[in-house]
């Protein structure tokens, strides 16, 4: 199996999924265009669509792909998105070929937002960042962060495809969020390194993300200090701390 991405409008991914057994799939095709030239240039037939959320750079080619592959699409029970043949909820399976994904609903940044997991990758839309996690905009504080601490639970060679390039960004936030973390000060120089190579930086790994991201630690006093320090912090709950660091995140 491959999995590898498809940029689209500024800062979007595309994942293009190819399986052992000849099938392709795309996850969050924003726009068919690429996709579509994609494929053409490979030959290839596209048998499959997975969303994870109905933000319209998520779900905007979806018809056109029906339309142009005759595709299957699968995503949340939301009647904002169109086409959606299977309409899945969290813990539901899904079997293409000889890979077995499982649904999880991973609300906050919109209340519908659900992943796709397998054991060793999870395609996490706008949940997860590499060094970030996606804006609050339709849930609350606390359902953004139980969800992503499922996401945390999950084995930590867990390869993470989320659906943006925001890392130079996040990495900008999350030093001045945790900058005494040696192992963040790494993965921004990695990524910085890659971004001038031209290259994603996504995939990370969970293990990564553990290590260096802000907002999968909110349990970290260094953390918590630095949202003292800097009189963001809102209370020492796991849920305030999040909030607090979301919060100076939407304003930095």
């Amino acid at each position: 199996m491959t999995i590898e991405p498809i940029s689209a409008f500024n800062d979007n991914y595309i994942w293009l999924l190819q399986t052992d057994q000849g099938g392709n799939y795309v996850v969050d095709p924003g726009d068919a265009a690429p996709v579509l030239t994609t494929l053409e240039a490979r030959e290839l037939t596209l048998d499959g669509v997975f969303i994870t959320h109905w933000h319209p750079d998520h779900t905007g080619g979806v018809q056109r792909l029906k339309q142009a592959t005759g595709c299957a699409v699968w995503g949340p029970d939301n009647p904002k998105i169109d086409g959606i043949d299977h309409r899945v909820i969290d813990g539901d399976s899904i079997v293409i070929d000889n890979l077995n994904l499982t649904v999880m609903a991973v609300p906050g940044h919109t209340l519908d937002h659900i992943a796709y997991y397998s054991p060793s990758l999870l395609f996490c839309g706008d949940t997860l960042f590499v060094g970030g996690c996606g804006r609050v905009f339709e849930g609350t504080y606390p359902m953004m962060r139980s969800s992503l601490a499922r996401i945390k639970a999950l084995p930590e060679d867990t390869r993470l495809y989320c659906a943006h390039e925001y890392t130079t960004a996040n990495m900008q936030f999350a030093l001045a969020a945790d900058p005494d973390n040696a192992e963040l000060h790494a993965q921004a120089k990695a990524c910085a390194q890659r971004r001038s190579a031209g290259e994603p930086t996504v995939p990370s790994t969970l293990a990564v993300e553990l290590a260096s991201n802000p907002f999968l630690r909110w349990d970290d006093p260094g953390i918590v200090n630095s949202l003292a320090k800097h009189n963001r912090l809102v209370g020492t709950g796991a849920d305030e701390i999040f909030e607090s660091l979301r919060r100076w995140k939407d304003d930095f």
